[in-house]
């Protein structure tokens, strides 16, 4: 399976920003820290040594994911993206067909996923059931409290 992300500009930008800050001052700053801890003696009774070179380490690892994030993403023009159906970067307007209420998510990749901006991964399952639906068409969604129904209203971008 391709670990292809679709991402905007914006966030492709937002990515090698934070990647860059990591590589230099986050950097810098935990070997600092490591030296700080270091110099106060013995390093197998050590906490704040421990401390931070686990820190070091979650840091690496976030270095890594994101590299891997970068190499693989894809910029999409949101120009070119065809409203006839739900595709990524897709804004769709549904109706909740359980509760009746309509609701609004924007389709986006893992990394732009954020539901308090009504931003929703397309991997998820209401992203997985609404991609390829057409206006008018019901998405049927498994969760893990039963099926949900969303019927698709509009669809922008």
């Amino acid at each position: 399976m391709s670990n292809i992300t679709y991402v905007t500009k914006e966030t492709l930008d937002q990515m090698i920003e934070e990647l860059n800050t990591l590589k230099s001052a986050g950097r810098s700053e935990i070997a600092k820290a490591i030296a700080e801890a270091r110099e106060k003696g013995d390093l197998k009774e050590n906490a704040e040594y421990d401390a931070a070179k686990e820190a070091q380490g979650h840091h690496e690892a976030r270095i890594s994911v994101l590299d891997t994030a970068i190499i693989n993403s894809r910029v999409i023009d949101i120009s070119t993206i065809d409203t006839s159906k739900v595709t990524i970067l897709s804004k769709v307007k549904m109706l909740n067909m359980g509760n009746k209420k309509s609701i609004s998510y924007q389709i986006v990749s893992e990394n732009e996923a954020d539901l308090k901006l009504g931003k929703i991964s397309a991997s998820s399952p209401i992203g997985k059931g609404l991609l390829g639906k057409k206006v008018g068409e019901v998405a049927e969604v498994q969760t893990p409290g039963g099926i949900l129904k969303f019927k698709v209203q509009e669809i922008t971008v």
